[in-house]
């Protein structure tokens, strides 16, 4: 199918997608978003394009065509990373446009594989949740898991140490898979608010998951019902803090996904906890963060940013803000802000395009030189891994550095 490169006149009602028209035409093709998209980068197709995939949308949207394997292909194989957003000098809405088209397709015309809609059920309920990631946690000692598995952390969690609320000064959001395979994020991360003098009380298993990979799957209806529940269980004024980009990009998107006042003010309330913690950095053990003092972490560190912490929610600086007292050196990475290739489960719908994908993060972070990585966001860090890179999260890190100091 040819793309165009021409801005088409907009329709003066909404078509078959439903999509504001607004956004739909306000792209004009001018391709700065190109070398910013990862997947154009590895296969140079247009159609893996954000600008070919939004004039697939408007043939599509107009009825000018069915949905054909290779509309449903430029979909499948966006990652939805949004760095087109970043570099697009019309801030054309990407993200909301790719969003709702999925939901459209799913709704009407094609069905997620039925593995990734078990394993998005599965993830709702924490107690199965965490019973089957110890029974993969065994089968991993024993050396049983197939090849399909290698994208999990090298050595997942068989019994997990209780997390403890301290307090209701402020929220911390636990999630699923974070809680369940990565909880030692979730104690650096309480650790170090409660270093600031600020007590904590734990999402837990009220608000399971925040429903972003269900977004991103075109699962709509089962993200809303997640995203209401997230919100009726964290009632009350106080900040909620989030150590996953991923859900803190979908969380403080409710007010739009359900168009409440209630969603909007919840919304309003969300805070990575990096950019809470850039703020009451003068707060922390002032042993820790004194002047004229060595950073105890004496190690090279890159930083590399999660998509929806740098594209979605814009605080990626805070990351570097909050890490410079504690290490020696701070360096970025020269891909601005490129993709990983993990995108939520992208990197099992796509494994080849993903790795291809990470190959570029790969060769960034080799040029970089750096002892350590540190990511925001579990996904990235968990694909990271199985790549071979040594990465934690930032939190881990300045935790560490506070019990050495």
């Amino acid at each position: 199918m040819k793309i165009s490169g021409s801005k088409p006149d907009a329709p003066a009602v909404a078509g078959v997608l439903g999509l504001d028209q607004t956004d739909l035409y306000s792209c004009v093709a001018c391709g700065l978003c190109l070398p910013h998209c990862p997947t154009y980068r590895v296969t140079g197709a247009d159609t893996h394009s954000p600008r070919g995939r939004i004039a697939l949308m408007q043939v599509l949207d107009e009825g000018k065509t069915s949905l054909t394997t290779e509309i449903v292909e430029a979909f499948d194989t966006c990652i939805q990373c949004r760095g087109c957003e970043t570099a697009c000098p019309g801030d054309v809405p990407f993200g909301a446009l790719m969003e709702a088209s999925k939901e459209v397709i799913e709704t009407t015309d094609r069905q997620t594989p039925w593995w990734l809609k078990t394993a998005l059920r599965t993830i709702t309920y924490p107690r199965l949740l965490r019973f089957g990631s110890s029974a993969v946690a065994l089968a991993q000692r024993l050396r049983l898991l197939p090849p399909a598995f290698r994208g999990i952390p090298q050595r997942m969690p068989i019994n997990r140490q209780q997390l403890q609320s301290s307090g209701d000064d402020v929220w911390l959001f636990t999630g699923c898979v974070m809680d369940a395979w990565q909880r030692n994020t979730h104690f650096a991360t309480q650790q170090v608010i409660e270093a600031t003098g600020i007590s904590v009380r734990l999402s837990g298993d009220g608000a399971p998951c925040c429903g972003a990979l269900h977004t991103h799957a075109g699962l709509g209806r089962q993200a809303r019902k997640l995203a209401n529940r997230v919100v009726s269980a964290l009632p009350g004024d106080n900040p909620v803090l989030v150590n996953s980009a991923g859900c803190g990009a979908a969380m403080k998107s409710y007010g739009t996904l359900l168009n409440t006042a209630e969603a909007r003010a919840f919304s309003a309330r969300v805070l990575d906890i990096h950019e809470w913690l850039a703020e009451r950095l003068n707060s922390l053990k002032p042993s820790n963060i004194a002047e004229h003092r060595q950073p105890p972490i004496k190690k090279r560190v890159a930083v590399q940013d999660p998509c929806h912490l740098r594209h979605v929610q814009g605080t990626h600086g805070a990351v570097r803000e909050v890490l410079q007292p504690f290490v020696s050196e701070l360096v970025d990475l020269d891909d601005d802000g490129m993709c990983c290739g993990a995108g939520g489960a992208f990197s099992a719908l796509q494994p080849q395009l993903a790795a291809e994908v990470r190959n570029l993060k790969i060769a960034a972070i080799n040029r970089a030189n750096a002892d350590l990585v540190v990511s925001a966001n579990p996904g990235c860090a968990m694909y990271l891994a199985a790549g071979g890179v040594d990465v934690c999260h930032p939190m881990e890190l300045i935790a560490q550095a506070l019990n050495d100091g």
